[in-house]
Parts: structure tokens; sequence; C-alpha cells
């Protein structure tokens, strides 16, 4: 009997997000730095039961039909594409919000394509997996390794892995899922060409790089949810907060702290305050900063 297995599926950040046009096939492409924070779902293989999932956590209610669940998507992918493949049945502990701008469907569906590559012997950059990831959602592709890049195109143009600091961070979403579909509906104007140049490896002159690189989509998404900029306030006015922005097509908003301890104070003060929010203190990046 083979024993289960776990992996975490991690929040996806937007560090920036530039939309730069529309496509002949109707999607839009983007330029974005991507980031990993350490709050995440949590998924299991048991690849000895049949296959299926199970969804548990505080987000199981709002993950929608089982049938539409990424993680079969990615099973069913992959089954197309790797003769004779195990499978299992999934457990996901859903702890991340739905539609929130934090690739928690996609991270969840790159986290089931880790564990059966490793139930069945495949590489993580065996093409036949990233085939599969890439055919399950735009995001998938960049969360199959969890790593800071730059994302082109609709998702499927990675850059090599970049090495970011530790950044203290607070997330916050105010419990309204927010489409991508209708976001980009609300969307006007795109930029021209490529804007990401040489993305700083220290925290200092990182933040002071990512002040000069928003999220395109932040002003569509307050016309959606006006609460966006409700939170975008809140985290602008927190004590010791560095920059706040606004991840994906939201409603998930983020603020950048000098430290832990202040990000966990702030963190502490906005649930008080707004105990209708979810409000998580995190560390974004995965390199810690060299002295």
């Amino acid at each position: 009997m083979s024993a289960p297995l776990s992996e975490k599926a991690p929040a996806k950040i937007n560090l920036t997000l530039r939309v730069l046009g529309r496509r002949a096939d109707g999607y839009h492409e983007l330029e974005s730095l991507v980031a990993f924070a350490d709050i995440a779902d949590a998924l299991t293989l048991d690849p000895s039961a049949g296959d299926g999932i199970d969804i548990s956590g505080p987000f199981a209610s709002k993950s929608g039909p089982i049938k539409d669940n990424l993680v079969l998507k990615s099973l069913n992918e992959l089954r197309r594409r790797v003769v004779g493949l195990k499978g299992g049945r999934f457990l996901l502990e859903k702890n991340l919000p739905v539609a929130a701008g934090l690739g928690g469907g996609s991270a969840d569906a790159a986290a089931a394509l880790r564990l059966l590559a490793r139930a069945n012997g495949i590489a993580l950059d065996d093409s036949r997996l990233l085939a599969a990831a890439q055919a399950v959602g735009a995001d998938v592709p960049v969360c199959v390794e969890s790593r800071p890049r730059i994302m082109r195109g609709v998702g499927e143009l990675l850059s090599a892995p970049i090495e970011l600091p530790s950044l203290p961070a607070v997330l916050v979403n105010p419990g309204t899922a927010l489409t991508t579909r209708e976001v980009f509906g609300h969307f006007r104007g795109a930029h021209d060409g490529s804007d990401l140049a040489e993305v700083p490896a220290r925290s200092d002159a990182l933040i002071e790089f990512l002040q000069q690189h928003d999220n395109d989509l932040t002003a569509a998404a307050i016309e959606c949810a006006p609460i966006v900029g409700e939170v975008l306030v809140a985290l602008r006015t927190a004590a010791g907060s560095k920059l706040v922005r606004m991840s994906g097509s939201g409603a998930t908003c983020f603020a950048l702290f000098g430290s832990r301890a202040d990000a966990a104070a702030a963190a502490q003060r906005l649930r008080s305050e707004r105990n209708d929010w979810w409000v998580q203190a995190t560390t974004i990046g995965t390199v810690p900063e060299k002295s």
C-alpha cells in the first residue's frame, strides 16, 4: 500500500501586474512579477484509493462544484499525456479565499501535478507535466515550482527564477469574490511594451523598484467592488507599511512591512477593526536577504 503524499499550495502574489494589450484570441498580454507567500492550501494524495477529491478547511464551502475543481482537471490532463498514470484520492484543505487574486485554484492544481509526479516518478521539468499545467490554466505553470518569476503572455512565458528577499507582509481580503473576467470587463487602456528590467535582490531597493510598477487592474477592480479601495486605504494607513498593492484581479490586497513584528501588529489591529475581513500576516519571497 502506497503511503499518502502531501504538498503545500502557497498563495501566488502579483507584486506587479501590467496589461500590455488584447490579443486576437480575446485574452490579454500580461507582464507580472510573481512571488509566493508562506500561507497556503494543503493537498494530500492517497495513491492507494480510487480517484476523487474531498475538500475541508475554512473556504471549503466556497470552492465550487467538485466536478469543476482544478485538482481533478490536473489529474485528467496529465493522464491524457502519460499512459498508465497512477492517480488516487486527493484531500484538499482550503485555507485561501476563493476568487481572491491569490491563484489559489491554480496553486492547488500545481500541487496536484507535483504529487502525481512524485507518485509516478515524473520530473517537474517533464514536457508532459508542463503541457498539462498550461492546459489546466494560465497561472498553473508558474505555480508548479512556486518560485519568484516574471510571467508574460497569458502566463505561459516564464523567466528564470528570481532571487527575492523575504518580505514581511499582510494580506487582506474583504470577503468579496472577483472573477478575472468581471474585472477585465471594466478594464480600459493598456501599455505598450515590456518595462520590467532587472529586479533588485535587496528589500529596500526592491520596494523602491515596486513603487514604480503598479497593478493595472486596480481601478477596474474598485469599479467592480468599491470595498477594494477601502482595503487599500486601511493598509496604507497601517503603521509601518512601506508599499500597498492589490494582487492579481483582486479582491485581496497586501502591504509590505520592514519587519515581521510590524506586519504581525498591523494584522492584529486590522482584525480587531474589521473582523469581517480575512487578514493574515505572512512572508512573501523565498530567499533570506543577504547581509
